[in-house]
């Protein structure tokens, strides 16, 4: 993560597939701030009001201001670039550019199933997603339940993983450490507290509208290899996720209701036509995913404190080897890094627990 990741994401005109556009023609957001203005119109396709923004640089102030917003909050940012990025999102043509993930990042590339349904639950199908959760609990032991931390079996699903020991990670339409509803924030501590997180793509700037939750849903959807719908109505915004997940070609499942619960038409019907796969156990699903189910030995679980570090953090964590300590002036000539670039490796570093900072702007290596 680079300042110039956040600085695209304050480019007015520009959004998330236009970003997504530039990364794949230029290669990263250093490579497209540096650009010329010929390159950027005749090369990217640019409108001309947008290329002459970049070429203005656009958006680092308040780039800047995301980085302090970040460090105080204790708030990720992972752009899409870098190698902590699930990489099951990065395949998407209209994914976000940068996630803003609070607690534990690495929970984003564990086996993830992505689970969803109606506000509206019934008993049952609480019962249901509990039952399938269980199941998975005993078989899959990296697994990680995603859903959007809303009422009903969202929630649901989110207390069933805590209650069965899976990671849980729960993507929000809220600038981070914001969560809605207000009643769920007990509900996200706790999802923090036993190894999950929570995560969005909106920057601290942001304003709230209704359609950020749709988008929302592209996120869940395309961070699993399949979803889920445990129960849905005739209509909602489960059943979105289910066609988005549809259409990046990921697996999508329905457990079948009674024919006489309205909270079922939706996911019945899914399942009517052909749109989502019946399961009806863990079994069914693992063996949709085609997901092993043997343990790791030993001998794979090892490894080295730099296997999780990208390049750029590798070479902060290697510059500790001759100092206890370092501010930011030896830092930066140990390891040839600008003051921005070291900025978000330190504050990736500190929330990885690989560094810390010490009074007088100090940093040592734990």
């Amino acid at each position: 993560m680079v300042i110039e990741d956040l600085a695209l994401l304050f480019i007015r005109g520009l959004g998330s597939r236009g970003i997504v556009h530039l990364i794949d023609h230029f290669g990263s957001a250093e490579a497209i701030f540096r650009a010329p203005m010929s390159a950027l119109i005749n090369e990217a396709k640019l409108r001309k009001d947008v290329a002459e923004r970049i070429a203005a640089g656009e958006g680092m102030a308040e780039a800047q201001r995301e980085v302090e917003y970040c460090r105080k909050h204790q708030i990720c940012a992972i752009a899409a670039t870098d190698e902590e990025y699930p990489e099951a999102l990065r395949e998407a043509s209209d994914r976000p550019h940068v996630l803003f993930v609070k607690g534990n990042i690495s929970a984003l590339r564990m086996r993830t199933l992505s689970m969803v349904g109606t506000r509206e639950a019934t008993p049952s199908g609480i019962h249901a997603a509990d039952k399938i959760i269980a199941g998975l609990a005993t078989q899959i032991p990296d697994l990680c339940v995603v859903s959007g931390l809303a009422y009903g079996i969202d929630s649901a699903c989110h207390r069933s993983a805590l209650a069965h020991d899976v990671t849980t990670v729960a993507v929000v339409a809220d600038t981070l450490p914001n969560v809605s509803p207000a009643p769920n924030r007990n509900l996200a501590e706790e999802i923090l507290r036993q190894g999950g997180a929570i995560v969005s793509e909106l920057h601290s700037q942001s304003k709230q509208n209704g359609q950020l939750f749709i988008a929302r849903n592209r996120i869940i959807a395309a961070l699993s290899m399949g979803t889920i719908v445990v129960e849905s109505p005739a209509s909602g915004g489960s059943l979105a996720t289910a066609d988005i997940a549809d259409s990046y070609g990921r697996t999508v499942m329905a457990l079948p209701g009674r024919i006489t619960d309205t909270q079922s038409f939706g996911s019945n019907n899914l399942i009517r036509c052909g749109k989502a796969r019946m399961v009806l156990t863990a079994n069914d699903i693992i063996e949709e995913l085609g997901w092993s189910t043997e343990q790791p030995t030993e001998e794979s679980c090892e490894t080295s404190p730099l296997d999780n570090l990208t390049p750029t953090e590798q070479l902060i964590y290697k510059a500790f080897d001759n100092a206890a300590t370092l501010d930011w002036a030896g830092l930066s000539s140990a390891t040839g890094l600008t003051m921005g670039e070291l900025a978000m490796a330190l504050m990736d570093l500190e929330l990885k627990g690989v560094v810390r900072c010490l009074p007088g702007k100090r940093y040592e290596r734990i």
